[in-house]
C-alpha cells in the first residue's frame, strides 16, 4: 500500500524574528515582543493571528499508516531545535515519498514550513519535485505533485470537502464531534502560546497528535464516502487505530479513546 502520513504543527510567535524586524532590545522578554507584535497586528487588521511567516514551528505530528502498522508521533522542541523538525519532517517524505493528508494544510501548515524552511536552509527536493527532477519516477509527478492544490499526493481534506470555497470551510473539532469522534481535547490553537510561557510543551505535543487522529478518522470516513474502503474494511482500521493507542498506555490516549467511545 501507499504509506499515507497524516500531519498536524502548532507554532507559536517567531520571538527573534520579531526583534530583528521590529529592532527590538534583546532585554524585553519575549511576552512582551509577542504582545506588542499582536497589538500591531490588531491595529492592522482587527485580528492579533500573525502573518505565516512570524510563525515559528513548534511541533509537528504526524500519524503513519503503512503495510507496517499505524503509528503516531511528534518532532518537537526542547528535544530538536525549529530547523531539526523542520528537516525530519520532509527527510520523511524523501524517504517514503507518501501520500501527506492535512486539514487546512495548504491554507496554512504547509506555507509556514515553506517560509521557515527558507530560514533554516532545509533540503526537500522530492516534496518540490513538479517533473522535472532527476528522480525516477519524477516524470509522474507533473501530473500529481505536493505542491498543485488540486492533486493528492498532497491531499488538504478540509480544502476539498468544501470545494476549494473558503465559506464552505468546517471547523475540524466540529466536524469530528458531529462524526462520532473525539474532537479536540483540552486545548485549542489560541492556548499554544500561553502553554509555551507556561513550559507546558508536553502538552502542546499532546493536543497536536489527537488533532493529527482526529484528522485521520475523518479521512477514513472519506474514504468509505468515495469507495475506496468497503464498510468492513472501515471499522477494521478504526480499530486499529484504537488498539494501537491504548497499547501506547499514554494518558492522553487513555482520554481519547474513553472521549471516542462516549461519543459513539
Amino acid at each position: 500500500m501507499t504509506p499515507v502520513l497524516v500531519f498536524d504543527i502548532e507554532t507559536i510567535p517567531d520571538i527573534a524574528g520579531l526583534r530583528t524586524l521590529h529592532e527590538l532590545p534583546p532585554s524585553l522578554p519575549d511576552a512582551e515582543v509577542a504582545e506588542l507584535a499582536f497589538q500591531r497586528q490588531r491595529a492592522k487588521n482587527g485580528s492579533d493571528f500573525l502573518p505565516l511567516h512570524l510563525q515559528r514551528v513548534a511541533v509537528i505530528s504526524c500519524a503513519l499508516r503503512s503495510d507496517e502498522g499505524f503509528r503516531v508521533w511528534s518532532l518537537a522542541e526542547p528535544k530538536s531545535n525549529e530547523g531539526e523538525i523542520i528537516q525530519r519532517f520532509f527527510d520523511g517524505v524523501e524517504k517514503f515519498t507518501p501520500q501527506i493528508v492535512s486539514w487546512n494544510g495548504g491554507g496554512f501548515d504547509l506555507p509556514v514550513l515553506h517560509y521557515r524552511g527558507l530560514i533554516h536552509r532545509i533540503t526537500a527536493p522530492r516534496y518540490w519535485d513538479m517533473g522535472e527532477g532527476d528522480y525516477r519516477d519524477s516524470k509522474d509527478f507533473k501530473w500529481n505533485n505536493y505542491i498543485s492544490r488540486y492533486h493528492s499526493r498532497h491531499l488538504d481534506l478540509m480544502d476539498l470537502l468544501a470545494m476549494y470555497q473558503p465559506r464552505g470551510s468546517a471547523p475540524l473539532d466540529q466536524l469530528a464531534r458531529l462524526m462520532g469522534l473525539p474532537g479536540k481535547l483540552g486545548m485549542d490553537g489560541s492556548a499554544v502560546w500561553g502553554a509555551w510561557l507556561d513550559g507546558r510543551i508536553a502538552e502542546i505535543r499532546d493536543y497536536c497528535e489527537t488533532d493529527v487522529v482526529n484528522t485521520w478518522l475523518v479521512f477514513l470516513r472519506f474514504q468509505l464516502m468515495r469507495g475506496l474502503l468497503t464498510a468492513a474494511e472501515h471499522d477494521s482500521e478504526l480499530e486499529l487505530v484504537k488498539t494501537t493507542l491504548a497499547a501506547t498506555g499514554m494518558p492522553h490516549w487513555k482520554e481519547f479513546i474513553a472521549a471516542w467511545e462516549a461519543s459513539c
